[in-house]
Parts: structure tokens; sequence; C-alpha cells
């Protein structure tokens, strides 16, 4: 473990995170492609952009070769949830045996863990004969990897195995399965009116929204691990006035497809009857992120991680996770998925996100481990 000093590690990922990277301001996640675009052409790999759509950074398609097919497909996003102007409030620290800072956990420290692990294994030989492809894209965060995930999709089935690097979790644990994410939009049309003079003329889209509320909320099914947040809500123009318009973003978290009809059900059901006379609905949205639920073939790669873990000395657990990963997408298409491969920390897309720095090199090591297993079998 001693090829990588974490004290250089430590000052490109000060370099990364104090670069402001939220997906909707393609200048920032095009300065961190600009990064990793010059390290691996450096390494002499080919690196193509893509560029998606305008309102994205490019989206970096690297391989050590061109190939029909690759042993292993590596996932990263390098945009974050925090708008411009983060970095400057809270740049990059540390703090004891901690460095925080916008996206220093998600998942900038991971991409760095994933390319220096890579050019190690190059170095040693390891990588000969063997097709790798790296998948790093700019619309993770936010939009649910609307532009990339064609490609993304593409490139897992061309793929044997697929690991993505976002943290580990807060414990330590790695990820094999992950809940499926619906989100949907819902627009309440009522009647404005003056609320002292017209009051019985108006109908009530707020109202309408409440019972839309309290009815999605109700939908939650915590013994099937199924949960409805009604995020957003936003209505009227005047506490004076009957309000003519109501709206509502709903973000929904399920493993079983079933879930998904029972709560778009409702939502039609609901959209059908209004409970106040006078107002109508209408629902837009769906699936975002399939879930990644481990099969056969997950199961049995889980094993021989453990094996190597074992060997190595490093302590980890398998865990489900309620977040989103553009592994959920290659775990769709049948291939088997490892995520939580990067470095450990938490509290992601908060003020407070930090890395664990004494995990960098434990888990370096086995990221080059795992990367050897998977290219060979």
């Amino acid at each position: 473990m001693e090829d990588l000093k974490v004290t250089e590690y430590l000052k490109e990922l000060e370099y990364l995170v104090n670069i402001d990277s939220v997906s909707s301001e393609p200048e920032g996640a095009g300065r961190i492609a600009a990064f990793f675009r010059e390290k691996y052409e450096h390494m002499g790999w080919q690196v193509t952009a893509h560029d998606f759509h305008a309102e994205i950074a490019p989206c970096l398609e690297i391989v050590n070769h061109p190939a029909k097919h690759y042993d292993v497909l590596i996932l990263a996003h390098m945009d974050t949830v925090f708008p411009v102007g983060t970095a400057a409030k809270r740049p990059f620290r540390v703090e004891g045996e901690r460095a925080f800072g916008p996206g220093v956990i998600d998942c900038k420290a991971g991409l760095l863990s994933g390319f220096y692990a890579l050019q190690r294994l190059q170095r040693e030989g390891a990588l000969e004969g063997h097709d790798v492809c790296v998948f790093l894209n700019s619309d993770h965060e936010g939009i649910s990897s609307r532009y990339s995930k064609q490609h993304s999709v593409a490139l897992a089935k061309k793929s044997r195995y697929v690991l993505v690097l976002e943290a580990g979790r807060a414990n330590g644990n790695l990820v094999n399965k992950r809940k499926g994410i619906a989100r949907y939009k819902l627009h309440v049309d009522g009647v404005s009116a003056h609320a002292g003079i017209d009051y019985t003329h108006g109908c009530n889209a707020i109202e309408e929204l409440a019972h839309w509320v309290l009815a999605l909320q109700g939908a939650t099914d915590l013994a099937r691990e199924t949960t409805v947040n009604v995020g957003r809500v936003s209505g009227g123009t005047s506490i004076s006035a009957v309000p003519g318009e109501a709206d509502a973003e709903i973000d929904v978290r399920y493993y079983e497809d079933c879930e998904i009809e029972r709560i778009e059900k409702l939502l039609q059901d609901y959209g059908r009857s209004p409970h106040v006379k006078g107002t109508r609905a209408s629902v837009e949205g769906g699936i975002t992120r399939p879930p990644m639920l481990p099969t056969a073939a997950t199961c049995q790669l889980c094993e021989a991680i453990d094996r190597i873990g074992r060997e190595i000395g490093v302590d980890f657990s398998w865990m489900a996770s309620g977040g989103g990963s553009d592994g959920s997408f290659a775990a769709a298409a049948g291939i088997p998925v490892i995520d939580g491969l990067g470095p450990v920390g938490g509290k992601a897309h908060s003020a407070g996100e930090y890395l664990e720095i004494s995990s960098v090199l434990p888990r370096y090591e086995l990221l080059c481990r795992i990367l050897k297993y998977v290219v060979t079998h």
C-alpha cells in the first residue's frame, strides 16, 4: 500500500473538492472532467468526451484500449448536489482524522481512488490482456443521470462486472443492494377568488393538495421498506385569496415492482375523484432508477470479495442502501454490480459531509485486489 501517498492524495482531493461541480452548472464538473482526462491520458488510456446535453458537463468514457467487450466497467460521478459558491463558504479542510468539504466522499475521493488503483495495476502488468472501461458522468445528482444513463447501460451490457466508486458506508460496509427511486410532480388546478368577498366561488387547490399529501404519506409501508415522501409543496398567491393552484413533488423508494404499481394506482384514483369540488389534478413522472437487486452471480462475487477482505485484513460487511446509484441501471440489465467501493465516509449531501482519512489506504488496497480478481474471472 506504500505506493499511494496519502499526503499527495489529499492535496489532489482538496483541488477537486474546492471546485463547485453541481450538476446544473457545466463549468465546474467540466473542470473535474479535464483533471481526470489529463491523468488518464498521461497513463496512455483513450478518453472520449461525450457531450450528451448542453445542460451538463462532458461525460468521460475511458478505456485502456478499445474493445467490443470489457472485463469490468467502473462507474463514478463528477457532479455534486451543492450550489455554486458552496466551496468558497466551506472549502476542503482536515480536522483530526477526517477531511470535510462538498463532495469529499460523494464521490470525489472515489474518483481519485479508482484512478490510482488502475494506475497501480497497469504498472504491475495486471491489466495486460484485459479490457477495462471507466465511465464518469456529470448528471448523476439531482437529475438521476437523465442524459447519460442510456450510454451507461450500453457499456454495462458489454461488461462482465460493474464496480461503483460511491463511498463506503459510514460503518465501512459495501453495498450490494439499493432501492429503486420514483419521482412525481403533482399539479392541482382550482379556482381562485377573494377570500373575503367571493370565498364561496373559490375552489381551494391547497385544500385538495392536502388530501393528496396525507394519502401519499400514509402509503409508506416500512414493513416492505417502501417510503413515500412529499418533499416539496407550493401554492397560492396571497393570504387573502383562495388558491387557484398548488404543486407538490413526491419521492418514492422501493424494492418491489408491485409497490410502485400500488403507489401509481393511488395517484390515478385520487386524480379521478377530487375531494374538493371544482379542482382537478395532473401527475407526471415515474421511475428514475430501478432497484439494484443482487443476483446469484452478484452473491458469488460478494463471497470472493469477502475472501479478499479477510486475506488483507480489511473488515466490512454488506448492506442495502436507500440512496441512488448508477449501478442500479447496470443491475437492471442483469450485470453483477458491487457498490460502495470508495473510501469510507458519511453525511453526504450535507454541510457535515466527511471522509475517514484512515480508510483511504485500506480501501484502495481492497479496490486493487477486487479489480485484479474481476479482470481474471
